[in-house]
């Protein structure tokens, strides 16, 4: 299965959702104007993609809360406060999107509606009164799509996606870049909450259902992937347990014992501080104790070796499953960092030239990090318009906090290490100490030594892709050479020189400088 030839919605001939081909030249990298809304069962929500081909960016984000599916398993029809609440929201989202020039609109709805009665009545009045048309996806089209979703965020990532909404919950498996079994079950927090025979009831319900899951799916043992609102607010609960200090959702990683940790804090904690302190919506907060329930249980049957947390899933999956392979296989990392050096550097292209230059200082690097530090030398120079004495402290919290995809959060904090040193020596007496941590002192200075060489080489603009001279590293004998070309000699004024020489003194080496003869 690639993503692009399953029928109904994944059908080539009616390109899925969309209704349009968005990626018609696999060369493009930049994508247009990109509106999509995701009707589900507790929320309503209005995603505008711009930016990076690869990585989009959100250009606007907006969620109502409006609760479709509230009552659903006992009516068997959409809650009618809800309806009206997502009526007005869905009409809002139709002017907002004429006004950012993102239409047509892309509209797919979920457990709710495709399992309400009145589910076509209301896709129907939707059409009539803001001509948005709206696609019912089917559960196990759902689970591809998030699993798709996931594999926009993480190149060759593997393991089991798990996708909760408000009435439903999802499981897919990923794994080389395919998407394999998926299931649908009712497991969602909205549902939950009507199971009878309260805690003792809910726990059993939870438990057959997951077994089931199991015995359809078989065994899982590597990473859990979760999608969905529910999951997300667990995750800054196990947050705000362990006082962690980068609050970024997407990479955040909990073990099986955290999960079970924070389970039992959700229970013990007074949940309107929680809320409080987490900054989780009541609405949200309401279905978190039956969602954290799933969760334990899910953990306990399928005994992950790790959990990570996505803030991809169906909407990012709708564009992904339109990508040529040619596309879904560059780096979206690479990819955001080109489209952020194109917009905002003041030289761009740069980049890869001071990459070049610098990489002989790394060359026994890992492929992994030297990816990190082509991702550094791209963004070295997008900050340039804030003001000097808060430049470092931009650029640090530009790369801790941005919406980039494929970073673990240690990866993070290196890349944002990094730019802080382009721009300061040194990185005491920040707000950010706090992170550091998070890298052992190897890799603190590893990321100092990074920045420092993107500071000098900074110093050596010439001509596009003009190399200024090459650097020797000799680790073993601590002596860097640096040959200059005659063109670039005269750019060696007093403070690069002394820029060099800092970068000697971070490798606690001898320097060695020669014009190129």
């Amino acid at each position: 299965m690639d993503g692009t030839s399953d029928p109904g919605i994944g059908d080539d001939h009616d390109w899925g959702p969309f209704q349009r081909p968005l990626f018609a030249d696999p060369s493009v990298r930049h994508l247009s104007r990109v509106g999509v809304v995701d009707v589900g069962s507790n929320s309503v929500r209005l995603v505008v993609f711009d930016g990076a081909a690869r990585s989009p960016a959100y250009f606007y984000n907006e969620k109502i809360m409006c609760a479709l599916g509230a009552g659903l398993s006992d009516t068997g029809r959409l809650n009618p406060e809800g309806r009206k609440r997502a009526l007005a929201a869905l009409h809002r989202f139709q002017l907002l999107a004429h006004g950012m020039d993102a239409t047509p609109l892309t509209a797919v709805a979920t457990a709710a509606v495709r399992d309400a009665e009145d589910g076509p009545e209301f896709v129907a009045e939707v059409e009539r009164l803001t001509g948005l048309k709206i696609q019912v996806i089917p559960g196990e089209e759902e689970a591809r799509l998030s699993a798709q979703g996931v594999m926009l965020g993480w190149p060759g990532s593997y393991g089991l996606v798990c996708d909760i909404g408000g009435s439903s919950m999802e499981l897919a498996e990923i794994k080389g870049g395919q998407v394999g079994r998926r299931v649908t079950s009712p497991l969602g927090p909205l549902k939950l909450r009507e199971v009878p025979g309260g805690r003792k009831g809910r726990r059993a319900f939870i438990k057959e259902q997951v077994s089931k899951l199991a015995a359809e799916m078989g065994a899982q043992r590597d990473r859990l992937f979760l999608v969905g609102g529910s999951w997300r607010a667990i995750a800054r609960i196990d947050m705000d347990r362990l006082n962690y200090p980068l609050h970024v959702l997407h990479e955040y990683r909990m073990s099986p014992k955290a999960v079970r940790a924070t389970t039992k804090y959700i229970r013990e904690e007074d949940l309107a501080a929680l809320r409080a302190r987490c900054s989780i919506s009541s609405a949200r907060m309401d279905l978190v104790p039956f969602a954290s329930e799933v969760l334990s249980e899910v953990v306990t049957a399928f005994r992950p070796h790790d959990i990570a947390v996505s803030s991809y899933g169906i909407r990012e999956g709708m564009l992904y499953q339109q990508m040529p392979q040619a596309l879904r296989d560059r780096d979206p990392l690479i990819e955001a960092c080109r489209f952020a050096e194109a917009k905002d550097a003041r030289m761009p292209g740069f980049g890869r030239t001071l990459y070049n230059f610098i990489l002989p200082i790394f060359k026994s690097a890992k492929p992994e990090k030297k990816r990190i530090i082509r991702a550094a030398c791209l963004l070295h120079d997008v900050t340039w318009r804030a003001h000097p004495d808060y430049r470092a402290e931009v650029c640090f919290d530009n790369a801790t906090r941005a919406n980039l995809g494929g970073l673990k959060h240690s990866e993070r904090i290196f890349l944002g290490l990094a730019l802080l040193h382009r721009y300061r020596n040194k990185r005491e007496g920040t707000s950010f100490e706090g992170l550091y941590p998070f890298l052992d002192p190897v890799e603190q200075q590893q990321a100092e030594v990074v920045g420092k060489a993107m500071r000098f080489g900074a110093m050596l603009w010439l001509e596009r892709d003009t190399i200024p001279g090459e650097f020797r590293w000799f680790p073993k004998k601590k002596v860097l050479e640096l040959r200059v070309t005659e063109a670039a000699w005269p750019l060696l004024g007093e403070v690069a020189m002394a820029r060099l020489k800092s970068l000697a003194s971070s490798l606690n080496a001898e320097l060695d400088v020669s014009m190129m003869r």
